[in-house]
């Protein structure tokens, strides 16, 4: 299990936020922690530390009057760290390159992929020929309805008709290099994790995976370890100190990385 940092962007600023109350009007979002620094920061403090394989999400629409202050943090990001960080919100085959260009080591597409409640294969063939399938990261953040789990798009507001099963693991596990997985249900909350949902991504072992969503205290961290069987990597938001929470980020670091990967 590796750990894998976070720089989530919105209105302009790096924050840590709920993720199911994130919503497209006005720009609204429940806040756990607004940074005082910018994007860049966070991105050469991963660098210090050797932190590759992080992300850096944009969470405004393109439609909204903060996406441009948005997307400047993390270009900036991207330039303090290159081919260290991916990147991901709004991305598809017509912009995907110039995040490349910028830096990021790949990029990261859920809505693009997971349209109109289905999967467009057709897009997806096109940003794997835009972008190579090592650089394309799905994410398949998911949110759990009737007992299963169903991909959820457009910032975690839309249900697809998506389930999120080993199946559709091994089937688009051949387009891409890594999965991100969002327990959206649980994200932003630090009060445990989805430890059904692990066990489901640890089954699953022909590329990386990175879960994210819940993780509070180092006994979640242990508990994840577990249920992932050490096979499934790990993102922490608003649990960590850098981010006004209570896990310490350097013994983060010294328990779960930096450590090589396989298609990082």
């Amino acid at each position: 299990m590796r750990f894998r940092p976070c720089i989530d962007i919105h209105n302009g600023k790096v924050k840590q936020i709920i993720g199911g109350s994130l919503r497209d009007s006005q720009d609204q979002a429940e806040e756990n922690y607004v940074a005082a620094q910018d994007a860049a920061y966070f991105a050469r403090l991963y660098k210090e530390k050797g932190l590759r394989g992080g992300h850096v999400i944009l969470l405004n629409h393109q439609d909204s009057e903060y996406y441009e202050a948005t997307r400047a943090q993390a270009f900036a990001a991207l330039a303090a760290f290159p081919g260290g960080l991916q990147a991901g919100g709004g991305i598809c085959a017509d912009n995907a390159r110039e995040y490349l260009d910028r830096g990021a080591s790949h990029v990261i597409v859920t809505s693009y992929v997971f349209r109109d409640g289905q999967i467009a294969y057709e897009n997806l063939e096109k940003i794997k020929r835009e972008v190579g399938r090592e650089h394309l990261v799905l994410d398949l953040s998911c949110r759990k309805k009737d007992g299963e789990y169903y991909v959820v798009t457009d910032r975690w507001q839309r249900f697809t008709d998506t389930k999120v099963t080993l199946p559709l693991l091994r089937e688009l596990g051949k387009s891409c290099a890594q999965f991100l997985v969002h327990a959206v249900d649980v994200e932003g909350k630090a009060a445990g994790i989805d430890g059904e949902l692990v066990g489901l991504l640890a089954a699953y072992t022909e590329c990386p995976v990175t879960y994210a969503g819940g993780v509070g205290s180092f006994e979640d961290l242990e508990k994840l370890r577990q249920a992932g069987q050490g096979r499934v990597d790990v993102t922490i938001g608003s649990a960590l100190d850098i981010f006004g929470g209570s896990m310490q980020f350097d013994r983060i670091v010294e328990c779960c990385g930096p450590k090589p990967h396989k298609n990082m």
